[in-house]
Formats: C-alpha cells, sequence, structure tokens
C-alpha cells in the first residue's frame, strides 16, 4: 500500500505540473460554463419562471447545472491527457519500471479532481459576483462538496475508460459531449412540469436532475426528501461500474 501511494504522489505531481505549465487548461474548462451562467442568466432569466416568479434569484436555481457541465467539461481533459501518454510511450516505459500499475490512473484521476475542484471554484466566484447568494451552513456545503466530489470522481474514472479505449484525440475527447448535453433534458435550466411528456419522464428519472435538485436543496436549506439518496446512488453506482471498467480496460491495453 506504501509503495502504491508514493508512486501515484509521484506521478500526480508530474500531471499537476503539466496542468500548471499550461493553465488554459483550467481557464478553458470554466470559460465555457462561466458564459453559459451569463448568457442564461442576463439573456434568459427574466423569461424563465422557475417557480419564484420570472427572472425571480435564477443564478440560484441555475448554479447547480452548471456545476455539473463544469466538470464534464473539465474530464474531457483527462481523457486526453491519458490518451497522449499511451500514444507517446509513456506508459510503456513505466512498465519497464517497479512501481505499482494503478498508480498511473490514480495520477490521472487525482489530477483530474484538483483541477476541476478549482474551476469549480471559479464558476462559484462568477456566480457570487452576479447575486447567487446562500444562508446554509457548513454542514449543508459540505454535502454539496462531497456529491460534487463523488460526481467529478465518477466522471473522472468514466474519462479513463474513454482515454485507454479512443482511437484518436478527437475520440478521447468526444466522450464528454453527450455529458454536457444530458442537464439540458433535466431540471437544471427549467423546472420539468412544462415539458411534454415523453421529455418529462426522461428528465425526471435520469441522474442529473436528482442530483441539480439535491445541490439546489442543500444550499437554499430546503428539506432533500428522497432526491438525495437517489443522487447518491446514481453517483456512488457510476462510480463503481467506471472505476471496473476502467480497471479491465487498463489490463487489457497493458497486457502482452
Amino acid at each position: 500500500m506504501s509503495t502504491v501511494l508514493t508512486d501515484t504522489v509521484v506521478l500526480t505531481r508530474r500531471s499537476l505540473r503539466h496542468v500548471l505549465r499550461s493553465p488554459d487548461t483550467i481557464i478553458t474548462t470554466a470559460i465555457t460554463p462561466i458564459a453559459m451562467l451569463l448568457l442564461f442568466v442576463y439573456v434568459f432569466g427574466s423569461a424563465i419562471d422557475t417557480g419564484d416568479g420570472p427572472g425571480e434569484a435564477y443564478v440560484d436555481y441555475l448554479l447547480p447545472g452548471i456545476l455539473l457541465i463544469t466538470v464534464a467539461s473539465g474530464v474531457a481533459y483527462t481523457s486526453y491527457r491519458l490518451f497522449l501518454d499511451l500514444q507517446s510511450g509513456f506508459l510503456d516505459r513505466l512498465r519497464s519500471m517497479p512501481i505499482a500499475r494503478s498508480a498511473v490512473l490514480w495520477a490521472h484521476v487525482l489530477t483530474s479532481l484538483v483541477a476541476n475542484l478549482v474551476s469549480l471554484a471559479l464558476v462559484v466566484l462568477v456566480a457570487v459576483a452576479m447575486g447567487f447568494r446562500s444562508g446554509a451552513g457548513l454542514l449543508a456545503w459540505l454535502g454539496v462538496l462531497g456529491i460534487m466530489v463523488v460526481f467529478t470522481l465518477a466522471l473522472t474514472w468514466l474519462a479513463v475508460v474513454a482515454g485507454l479505449t479512443a482511437k484518436s484525440t478527437d475520440g478521447a475527447g468526444g466522450f464528454a459531449y453527450p455529458l454536457l448535453f444530458l442537464p439540458f433534458l433535466s431540471s437544471a435550466f427549467v423546472t420539468t412540469d412544462g415539458m411534454p411528456g415523453p421529455v418529462r419522464w426522461f428528465a425526471e428519472h435520469q441522474p442529473v436532475t436528482s442530483i441539480v435538485d439535491t445541490l439546489r436543496r442543500l444550499y437554499a436549506e430546503e428539506p432533500l426528501g428522497d432526491d438525495v439518496w437517489t443522487a447518491l446512488a446514481w453517483c456512488v453506482g457510476l462510480l463503481v461500474l467506471a472505476y471496473a471498467l476502467a480497471m479491465r480496460s487498463y489490463r487489457r491495453r497493458t497486457s502482452g
């Protein structure tokens, strides 16, 4: 275990140095969600009724969905960086060294977690400047952070699968496009009440809706209801499945 931790720390430092040398990665990851935040709040916000009246605190309603989009955008870089390591032969060189094989993947995952948390912090700061306010206590915000960490880890391990199985750089990063689109078919931007029947059913039963509703209720200090358990089940279930697929793909890719 100590060997795994040591090797993971060394490789994580390498990956973080790559990110620090190109801070445009984090900036680019945050720019699209921030642009969407500005667009929907200042252009469409006055025409959208979320139950509190048209335009009332729409930034508060919108923020959870934008946070999920930020993570979906960020993990695409994890897939891309892992694909480049494979193509450059870096992973093959590591196989000839006495290091823990899983440390390579964990280094990319931890780097993704750190980079995405920085991007999320930037998005929240912009939301605060736009008028986002919350009277939630420390425990509620720790709950928000916990859900975002588990969600980020789940999507990151999914990105690892994409990076290991992609045939091109476009394929490595392109897997995130469906993830970016999914919040639009949820309660992230508008309530599901006015959606057509089949669309409403899908929106109410896909993972994004339960996650954004839980985040929204946490920082609004509202009762969580059953959504919190649904959100946790989706996040943990996806994390376990993605981790298993990533390890299986890694063993296949590095065998022989």
